[in-house]
């Protein structure tokens, strides 16, 4: 972090003098900066929700960057860093006026790696753009390759941006991962809106700033619909796990079925089943006892996930008992292959623990972990409902642990076709 901010301030002062300021400049900045105060205004109650509602390990999502990107493109490059320390230091003093959830070192890190991107597209769009401050040439032959300078300059000032913070998230949270990182990525498409408006802003700024009313109108209703999307997310996705909840994938589970019924397909069921989870929590408690439960819920969560593929959808039923979902599964081969997979997969999970042991010990692992599992199949007689199958699961899940546990039974079927470990399938 403290690299990061002295990168920050050594790049804006570089640039700081490669323009002079005007004092139609200033007017620019100050409509610009103008319009920045009043969206992070009326934005402010719905960042601070969205702010709480953000996953521990997801890069911040930055909406003001309409205004900072519009500053990069039209003012000088000592204004357009002045736009980004301001839109920083408003929104933390209006969006967390008391509570402040975040720690200022992190915001301020924030800020700092949107001065480091805004300098790398200051240098990009110098170098590109021959109206350079200003926007791409309005006639079309000109104006489409400054087009791809002012998206190059964009997407450069994105990727160092959430390059460092997602760095900086992986050497502060050694227990993160890669996937963790981008499992929002798909907001960071939000981001790139925001550098199209920031395009307009500019646009606008110089020919018909009173048109700016716009712009802000559409990014509120935009910072809306992406609030709504986090309240979907988060009632949807199980906070220990990542899975899907039991709700969402029953609802989930009700549509694949309805489509192989519709379509003469086939939908398989698995039900999950940890051995001894409780030893598990109980027999570590000097290492924290259920949050070692958890970690190990969330490591068989993720391998759950590497041995399914994207159509399939698994999901926490309950405790430790875990669900996978897959459409078109084509056979009940198929299916005990999955499941199979998925057993052996488990088996390898490797869980470290650290902490003040009572024996002394730093670190023990949590490994030999095993499961039960139970399947079942649609098309079959008598399965009718997603609760049909689920209840047929159940009941193979219970033959696999009262055959001695770490096994995969399927039902129903005319001859048990049940595994174990010494006869796992390929």
């Amino acid at each position: 972090m403290l690299a990061a901010y002295v990168v920050a301030v050594a790049v804006a002062a570089a640039t700081a003098f490669l323009l002079p300021v005007t004092g139609a400049d200033l007017i620019r900045f100050a409509v610009l900066a103008g319009c920045a105060v009043v969206y992070i205004e009326v934005t402010r109650r719905i960042e601070r929700q969205r702010e709480y509602w953000r996953g521990a390990v997801s890069p911040y999502l930055d909406t003001k960057s309409v205004w900072s990107f519009a500053a990069v493109l039209v003012l000088p490059p000592a204004l357009a860093s002045a736009m980004v320390v301001l839109t920083y230091a408003v929104a933390w003093w209006r969006i967390w006026p008391r509570e402040r959830p975040v720690p200022l070192y992190r915001w301020a890190f924030s800020g700092a790696t949107v001065l480091c991107g805004t300098q790398a597209a200051v240098a990009v769009l110098a170098l590109g753009m021959h109206t350079y401050p200003g926007v791409p040439d309005p006639t079309v032959f000109a104006g489409l390759p400054e087009l791809g300078v002012v998206a190059a300059a964009a997407v450069l000032r994105w990727a160092i941006n959430a390059g460092l913070v997602m760095a900086a998230i992986l050497i502060s949270n050694p227990q993160a991962n890669v996937t963790d990182l981008f499992k929002n990525f798909s907001e960071h498409l939000l981001e790139a809106g925001s550098m199209g408006l920031g395009l307009v802003a500019a646009t606008l700024v110089l020919h018909n700033p009173a048109v700016l009313a716009g712009v802000v109108i559409a990014l509120v209703a935009m910072h809306r619909g992406l609030l709504v999307h986090q309240y979907q997310r988060a009632a949807r996705t199980d906070t220990k796990t990542g899975l899907a909840t039991a709700g969402w994938w029953h609802e989930l589970a009700e549509q694949a079925l309805a489509r192989a019924r519709d379509r003469d397909g086939t939908v398989g069921v698995l039900i999950l089943d940890l051995d001894h989870f409780k030893d598990v929590n109980d027999g570590h408690d000097e290492h924290g006892g259920h949050l070692v439960g958890d970690r190990v819920l969330a490591a068989v969560a993720d391998a759950l996930r590497e041995e399914t593929r994207e159509q399939d959808v698994c999901g926490r039923w309950g405790g430790d008992e875990l669900v996978v979902l897959i459409p078109d599964v084509g056979s009940r081969r198929n299916l005990l292959n999955v499941a199979e997979r998925i057993r052996r997969r488990i088996r390898s999970v490797v869980v470290e623990v650290t902490g003040a042991a009572q024996d002394g010990q730093d670190a023990v692992e949590v490994k030999d972990l095993t499961a039960s599992i139970g399947g079942s199949m649609f098309p079959v007689a008598s399965v009718e409902t997603v609760d049909d199958l689920l209840s047929m699961a159940d009941v193979a899940l219970y033959e696999a642990k009262r055959a001695g546990r770490n096994q995969t039974c399927l039902s129903p079927a005319p001859i048990p076709e049940q595994t174990t470990g010494a006869d796992a399938v390929g």
